[in-house]
């Protein structure tokens, strides 16, 4: 939790963190959203995934392709870092990712059932406080650019930043529909260990 005292403020005034931290399963790749700072870890994952494939070039490049993708529109949605699982049970990826994003002051970032798909519900995170979840089960569209055709499960966990307007957004997303249920108590789990500093 912040600090109570700060140079700047009396005693007792209570300050915004100035910083979160969060514990993700092994396998879990991190790319921060800064443009700047992508290109090396987007490689790296890359790497990751493709060892030993020496003969899985176009399939790579598609990747890193999707990735990059991937971690432009979040930039642009206001993320600020991009995690990627690269866990496998046995042969089966447990195809997975959590896009953290800051929703400023002024922006309305309530979670709202808009569907028969979503659930929507109160919590409380036991270190950063209340939050609303919302889980989804969408079908993707036939144009959907990453290519996929299974439904994706996404858990959103809307968290207000304490002494501040702001809401810190934790979306997670998987594919594994059949696995579904196990994968949402994975992304509690984490969201459970969001903390601020």
């Amino acid at each position: 939790m912040p600090d109570t005292v700060a140079d700047d403020l009396t005693d007792g005034e209570i300050v915004p963190p100035s910083d979160y931290g969060l514990v993700v399963p092994d396998g879990w790749f991190r790319i921060p959203l800064e443009p700047a700072d992508w290109k090396g870890p987007i490689r790296a994952l890359a790497d990751r995934v493709f060892d030993g494939q020496d003969d899985a070039v176009l399939l790579k490049r598609e990747f890193t392709k999707a990735v990059r993708a991937r971690a432009e529109e979040g930039y642009d949605n206001g993320g600020v870092e991009l995690y990627i699982s690269t866990a496998t049970v046995g042969p089966v990826p447990l195809s997975s990712s959590l896009l953290v994003t800051v929703a400023p002051a002024g922006e309305d970032a309530r979670l709202k059932a808009t569907g028969r798909s979503q659930q929507v519900a109160d919590v409380l995170l036991p270190f950063a406080g209340p939050a609303t979840v919302r889980r989804t089960r969408r079908i993707p569209d036939t144009d959907d650019s990453t290519g996929n055709r299974l439904p994706v499960t996404v858990v959103d966990y809307a968290v207000a930043v304490p002494n501040t307007q702001a809401v810190l957004l934790l979306t997670f997303s998987t594919s594994l529909d059949m696995f579904a249920d196990a994968m949402v108590d994975l992304f509690e789990a984490v969201a459970k260990s969001l903390h601020w500093k």
